[in-house]
């Protein structure tokens, strides 16, 4: 497989359909259960129309029960299992993960209601649209790099305000298999958004992502949202899998230094999601804040485009 070339204003990864599931792969589930699945899911997104209109009322701990539960409900309605190993902040908190499917979304706000980055576009899709905007998503313009300050600067005002935000920084969907060096994005996580963390004295919270089939006890991507692939197949897999699991890890927590340089701090993040501690040490080790350098120009170009980019 040929890397794709890095493009710092899109970055995108080597994927393609080489690297989901072949037929078969993956035990599946009757047709009955897949309409099932369906409904249900459907049921979900009705009810998130409701929840719109709810969030902005409710007190800030309803709000985020309201959320999570919302969050986990739609994930078992597509007949995902999710799995949440550490302790989630209970503070506000930049958080940070990997980023394989649609899924993530999903996984990321069952563990902690967050405010999203995420790419303009999700605005004017249908229910998820009116959900991302009604919990304060932050919608990053990628045909407009100038205005990455300014999207950086609201999610500094969203952490001072005590909310916690979440970033795929590495600004594009990947299969993240074990033996695809050349499937991942070029450029690593993106720095942009971890000024914001260094400029508030917000911790910054490495989550780790997998996914894999209980039912054959390895790693899959069938949830992947990768390549030409698109978003009805990709959900059409989903339905179909017997036994999907997504594991949340939740890293220990990051603390820059006011001085600290928002590069290094996004290779100690990428390097705690990608090469985690031993099993049960990411939920009792306590990480040394990130060295301190002279700080950069919090200006950045937006890590934009890719296969589902939510990040900037």
């Amino acid at each position: 497989m040929t890397a794709a070339p890095h493009d710092l204003w899109r970055p995108s990864s080597g994927c393609d359909e080489e690297c989901l599931p072949a037929a078969g792969e993956v035990p599946t589930v009757p047709v009955a259960r897949r309409v099932l699945r369906l409904v249900a899911a459907a049921g979900m997104l009705l009810a998130g129309v409701g929840l719109v209109v709810l969030l902005p009322v409710l007190p800030g701990p309803e709000r985020q029960a309201a959320v999570r539960g919302w969050a986990r409900g739609t994930a078992r309605a597509f007949g995902v299992r999710l799995v949440i190993r550490g302790r989630p902040p209970r503070r506000r908190a930049l958080l940070v993960a990997n980023h394989v499917s649609w899924l993530d979304i999903l996984a990321v706000l069952a563990v902690a209601p967050t405010r999203m980055v995420a790419k303009r576009e999700i605005r004017s899709w249908p229910v998820v649209g009116l959900l991302a905007a009604a919990a304060g998503t932050v919608f990053v313009d990628r045909s407009r790099p100038r205005a990455l300050p300014a999207t950086v600067r609201r999610v500094a005002d969203a952490l001072r305000a005590g909310r916690s935000v979440a970033v795929f920084p590495e600004g594009t969907t990947w299969c993240a298999g074990d033996r695809a060096a050349d499937c991942r994005p070029g450029g690593g996580f993106r720095p942009a958004t971890f000024q914001a963390a260094i400029d508030t004295g917000s911790p910054v919270v490495p989550l780790r992502l997998a996914h894999r089939c209980e039912a054959t006890g390895t790693a899959t991507t069938a949830a992947a949202f990768l390549g030409a692939d698109t978003l009805l197949r990709s959900v059409a897999r989903v339905v179909a899998a017997r036994g999907l699991v997504v594991t949340v890890t939740v890293g220990a927590a990051l603390h820059p230094a006011r001085d600290a340089d928002r590069r290094l701090l996004a290779r100690a993040a990428e390097s705690a999601v990608h090469l985690p501690p031993p099993a049960g040490a990411a939920a009792r080790a306590r990480l040394r804040p990130v060295p301190t350098m002279t700080p950069a120009a919090s200006a950045l170009p937006p890590a934009a485009g890719g296969e589902l980019d939510l990040a900037a």
